[in-house]
């Protein structure tokens, strides 16, 4: 949608199907009917690595706030074991040290590598913060920490800027569009079964909303 509120493409999918990955497809329908897409405001269900790398590549910002997952990592702050500079490895919060590490995965345009750090099991396993750390019977302990690409770092860096933050703030306006789709021109049911039928009441909406 254009910031006029233009409906400027539209995709139809399965429920299950992740929107971000919807990105590019609806990039390319809206250059095709004539806008030229400079800027994309969306949630974080956009910034998947493979969309700042097309984002970057055509020269287009991406205000779209990278999932929690990826700029936090998975565990809450207080949870989060310490990182050791001058040994290189991250410290439990026992105070153990790990004693050793490895990378895992494949460089690619859609993962990460992650960093694992290996703990001492024997220790782990009398360790008087085991419970909920170690698992009884594991024969591995680890902390795993996601290595972030250049394509992250920049976005993290993006995010903080006032450009991004005044921006965002513009997303509303594709809430308010669903709002409309759904609860005045009835998109909120589909009048048929299958894709198909879905996607032709999608268009009739879009004509008859713009």
């Amino acid at each position: 949608m254009s910031e006029e509120r233009i409906i400027t493409a539209a995709t139809v999918t399965t429920g299950e199907k992740a929107d971000g990955k919807e990105l590019q497809t609806l990039v390319e329908k809206s250059i095709h009917a004539g806008f030229e897409v400079e800027e994309i405001i969306g949630d974080a269900a956009y910034s998947e690595k493979g969309n700042l790398d097309y984002a970057k590549e055509n020269n287009i910002k991406l205000i779209a706030k990278l999932n929690p997952m990826v700029s936090q990592g998975p565990r809450k702050v207080e949870d989060e074991f310490e990182f050791n500079n001058d040994a290189g490895m991250y410290v439990c919060p026992a105070g153990r040290m790990a004693i050793r590490t490895a990378k895992q995965g494949k460089k690619s345009k859609e993962r990460n590598q992650v960093t694992t750090y290996y703990f001492d099991i024997e220790k782990c396993k009398n360790c008087s913060k085991r419970e909920g750390c170690y698992k009884p019977g594991a024969k591995s302990k680890t902390y795993s920490v996601t290595i972030k690409s250049d394509i992250h770092k920049d976005q993290i860096e993006f995010e903080k800027s006032e450009y991004f933050k005044t921006r965002s703030k513009e997303r509303y306006k594709i809430e308010s569009k669903n709002s409309e789709l759904k609860n005045q021109h009835g998109y909120d049911v589909a009048l048929t079964s299958g894709l198909i039928g879905m996607r032709m009441q999608g268009v009739v909406l879009q004509i008859k909303c713009g």
